[in-house]
Formats: C-alpha cells, sequence, structure tokens
C-alpha cells in the first residue's frame, strides 16, 4: 500500500489518532504563556506525527520577517525573509507542501541546515491561520521516523496546525496585554509618583519658624487619618497644605475630593455633600455627593465657616455616625472619609456670635494648623520669589530672571494682602512682561514700589533723604534679626545682602550682635 494513500482508505489509522488530537487540544487551550504554548506544540506535534523534530515560524509583518520560536532539538531562534524557504512558499501560496526529499527541492532553504548543523530529509508543512483565515506562520515537521510523511499526516497536521494557531493567537494577545497592563502600573506609578511629588511637603517653601512649625505637624500627622483645621488669610497655601497632608497620608492613593463651601448656594450645599435621588424635584437626576466620591480618601471642605447652621448640623451627624443619606433617598450609605476643613474666619468668635456651631469645631479641630501671613514670614519672601520665577521661566521657555537688589527690597517691603497667592501671580506676570533679564522697580506695581506704611512715616517726618533712608535699613535689619532669632546669614540672605555686607552695615548702625 502507498504510504501516501488518501486518508479514506486508512480510517483505522485516522481513528487512533483522534483522542492522542483533542487531547493535546485540551493541553494547549489551557497554556496561556507563548513560550511554553509554542514548546508544547512542537513537542506534542513531534510525538504525534513520529517525527524527529517540529518547528513553528510565526510571520512578523512589519519586518517580513520568519522567526522559529520552537524548534524541538535545536537552541536559538532563527530569523530570516519570510519569501525563503518551504516555510515562505506555504506562506504564498497557503498550501500543504509534502516534501520527501528536501535537499531535492529547489524551495528548500539550506542555508538553515548549514546554521543548526541539521541535515533535513522529509518534509511536511502547513499554514498556521487566524480567526479571520489570514496566515500567520508556517508548522513543518521534520523527518519521519519510518518513511514519508502520508496523506494521513498532512490531514493530522492541519487539524493540529488550526488549533496551534487559535491556542497562539490568544497567547499572543494574553502577552500583549500583559504588556500593556505592566506598562499602564509602570506609568501610573510615575504619574502617582509625580502627583505626590507636586504635592509634598517640600512645595510649601520657607525656612521661617512659622513654615517650619507647620511642616513639623503635617510631618508627624503623616500616617493618621484624625481631622484637621486649617486656618490662615485667604492665600496663604490652606489648600496645598490640605493636599500634602493627604499625599503624605494612608489615604494617598484615594481620592482627593475639594468643596469650597464660600461658593455654593444655600440651596446646593446638602446636594452637593451627600448626593440626591434622581426624580426629587423636576428635571433633577441621581448625582452623588462629595462625600461619597471621596470615599476610601480624603475630603477637603474649603471656607467651612461660611456653611449655614443647617448644614452644619448634618456635617457634625456624618462626622458622627459616617453615615450619609441622598437628598430625597432613605437608604443609609457608610463613608470612610477623612475630612480636612479650611476657613479665613475666626471660628471661636463666630461661635461666640452662634454662627458656627461649637460640637462641629471641635470635631473638625482635632489638629490645628495655621498658616501664616505673607507679612509674617518676610525671611521667605526671596525663597518664594525665586521659586515661582524659575518655575514660570521653565514653563514660559525663556531664560531665568533675576531682581536687583532694590526689586527685593521693594518685595519685602510690601505687605502683601493676598499673601503667597499675590506674590506669585506677581510673579507670573513679570515672567510674560519683562523684556530684559533683570526685574527693576520700575518692573513691579505702583503699589509695591511705594513702601506702604513705612514710606508714609518716612516722608511724614520731612528729614532729609539719606537719614530716612538709614533709618529704614536699620529696622529692617533689626526685624530680619528678630525673624531669624539674631541668625546673621538668614538674616542678610532674606534682605538680599551677603553675610559680610550685612556684618559691614550692623558696625555703621551700631547694632550689637547678641552674645
Amino acid at each position: 500500500m502507498d504510504s501516501r494513500e488518501p486518508i479514506a482508505s486508512q480510517p483505522g489509522h485516522l481513528a487512533e489518532k483522534l483522542f492522542p488530537i483533542l487531547n493535546i487540544c485540551q493541553k494547549m487551550s489551557s497554556e496561556r504563556d507563548l513560550s511554553a504554548l509554542l514548546d508544547l506544540i512542537a513537542k506534542e506535534a513531534t510525538n504525534l506525527m513520529e517525527a524527529d523534530r517540529a518547528s513553528l515560524f510565526l510571520l512578523d509583518r512589519e519586518k517580513n520577517e520568519l522567526s522559529s520560536r520552537v524548534a524541538l532539538g535545536s537552541e536559538g531562534i532563527l530569523r530570516f525573509e519570510a519569501r525563503f524557504g518551504i516555510a515562505g512558499a506555504v506562506l504564498a501560496t497557503g498550501e500543504t507542501i509534502n516534501v520527501e526529499d528536501a535537499h531535492q527541492d529547489p524551495r528548500f532553504y539550506r542555508e538553515i541546515d548549514l546554521r543548526t548543523g541539521y541535515r533535513t530529509r522529509s518534509l511536511l508543512a502547513v499554514p498556521l491561520r487566524d480567526y479571520q483565515g489570514e496566515i500567520i506562520g508556517a508548522f513543518e515537521v521534520l523527518n519521519k521516523k519510518t518513511g514519508v510523511f502520508s496523506h494521513e499526516d498532512e490531514e493530522i497536521l492541519k487539524a493540529l496546525a488550526a488549533q496551534a494557531a487559535v491556542a497562539i493567537e490568544t497567547a499572543q494577545m494574553m502577552e500583549e496585554m500583559s504588556r500593556h497592563r505592566d506598562q499602564l502600573q509602570e506609568q501610573i506609578g510615575h504619574l502617582w509618583k509625580e502627583v505626590e511629588g507636586r504635592f509634598s511637603t517640600e512645595h510649601i517653601i520657607g525656612t521661617s519658624q512659622k513654615i517650619q512649625a507647620v511642616l513639623k505637624v503635617i510631618d508627624q500627622i503623616s500616617n493618621s487619618s484624625v481631622n484637621v483645621l486649617i486656618t490662615g488669610e485667604s492665600g496663604t497655601g490652606k489648600e496645598l497644605a490640605a493636599k500634602a497632608i493627604h499625599y503624605k497620608s494612608p489615604r494617598a492613593r484615594g481620592p482627593f475630593v475639594a468643596l469650597n463651601c464660600a461658593a455654593l448656594p444655600e440651596a446646593l450645599v446638602e446636594s452637593e455633600l451627600f448626593g440626591i435621588e434622581r426624580g426629587v424635584a423636576t428635571g433633577v437626576e441621581r448625582r452623588t455627593g462629595k462625600f461619597e466620591a471621596a470615599h476610601g480618601g480624603t475630603l477637603f471642605l474649603d471656607e467651612v465657616g461660611d456653611l449655614s447652621l443647617g448644614a452644619q448640623a448634618k456635617l457634625l451627624r456624618v462626622l458622627q455616625e459616617r453615615i450619609i443619606e441622598h437628598v430625597g433617598g432613605r437608604k443609609s450609605i457608610p463613608v470612610d472619609v477623612r475630612v480636612l476643613s479650611a476657613t479665613n474666619k475666626d471660628l471661636e468668635t463666630e461661635i461666640k456670635q452662634r454662627a458656627f456651631r461649637e460640637d462641629l469645631y471641635y470635631r473638625l479641630k482635632v489638629i490645628h494648623i495655621q498658616m501664616p501671613a505673607l507679612r509674617e514670614i518676610r525671611e521667605d519672601i526671596p525663597l518664594l520669589t525665586n521659586y515661582f520665577l524659575a518655575s514660570y521661566c521653565r514653563e514660559a521657555g525663556r531664560e531665568p530672571l533675576d531682581l536687583t537688589h532694590e526689586a527685593m527690597s521693594a518685595l519685602m517691603r510690601y505687605s502683601w494682602p493676598g499673601n503667597v497667592r499675590e506674590l506669585e501671580n506677581e510673579m507670573k506676570r513679570l515672567v510674560l512682561s519683562v523684556a530684559g533679564r533683570m526685574i527693576t522697580p520700575a518692573d513691579l506695581p505702583e503699589g509695591v514700589r511705594r513702601l506702604g506704611v513705612t514710606t508714609a512715616s518716612i516722608s511724614s517726618s520731612r528729614r532729609p533723604l539719606k537719614e530716612a533712608v538709614a533709618e529704614l535699613e536699620k529696622r529692617l535689619m533689626l526685624e530680619a534679626l528678630e525673624q531669624s532669632r539674631n541668625n546673621q546669614q538668614q538674616a542678610a540672605a532674606a534682605l538680599g545682602l551677603s553675610r559680610q555686607g550685612f556684618i559691614k552695615k550692623m558696625k555703621r548702625y551700631g547694632i550689637k550682635a547678641p552674645l
């Protein structure tokens, strides 16, 4: 009987192979690792086909290359142009190729045998097709151990290739998804580091005693979830402090949700805080409240002193019970939220005037942080100024700007009613408006150029200019020494002077260094 007799005439042999084929298919369908899958296919096909070895060639369409990821019995990965060899012919025609003597076939790519040191005799190759029927590679078995590959072998290998192609494509998709997941996790990690860095205490700039006290408190409560009340004038950085607290806490990877209580109409406060059910009023859709949105993280209530007494009572209940109800709803929803609040009001005075609940005040004020006004930390003005200038110059893509000594002195004398926010906005304006590299007093707003109260007191005295300037300089030096606790280096830096220049002026004005 011809060993390559049609399969229909050899039903017994094929029937014997059906169970092993099903078993191999089951193994392939359960393997998701691509390298392990290819090794499995090659090994099982070699045994099933009674061959010496098996090879799987996968097509790289971009490079128009075939790569042998697995050739059982060999090492390494073979790569060659997709038009070469029996595998290339299978790709081009989509047909099964059965060769009894490979070296007598002009399509055979002898270079592979030369590279591997292997001697190919008989060879059977079939295409690998994906879900859409497109060819993704070729499947070869080499050197039939007894005789040559038959028509039955062709049918068996085609059946095996159909299942192998599905398993390979699934494994490739899983591998791609895994790679994307790893890339996303890496990107998320970088983004988290950027976010945490942006809102870390490193961005609360200042060496003054009052700023250092704020940083110390934030560091001390970094591992806790206690409620914190942050007070201070507008523009002192209360929200920046709140974000630093959140991103240094165990809740850093949870949401940070902010709500400006002063900007909300009284009728919307409750729905904004606790959410609202659909149909409470005409046209109203269901909406999640800030407490629910902040679950697992931090809720920052800015200008909490502007809440009405009614809203305060409901806020107090949530802080006590840790349960909310939507407006118009009956379902109790547990919430795990840390509350940070801020206000520029004196809440103790508000309590005396019956405008703020005392019990809520103590719920919010487990820890109290007072953000100092900029006029109270004048020694930090040079640091803040240079930080903002450098940041906005980078953002604008221009060379760094510097301030003349006179310009810096004017900034330090100004009272800054808008505090750090006003200083930051002024530096942004200067970066966009100053043409040269030096900022002079002429570039500053008129209000900053004038020396405010200090200038008024000097001009009213109607003394000689030299004497008035000397008195002003001496007064600024004494203030700088007081604020720096008599640290001459810090006092000099705050006034934009060198330490030696500062000491010379101390001698000139009779300022005694402390013992």
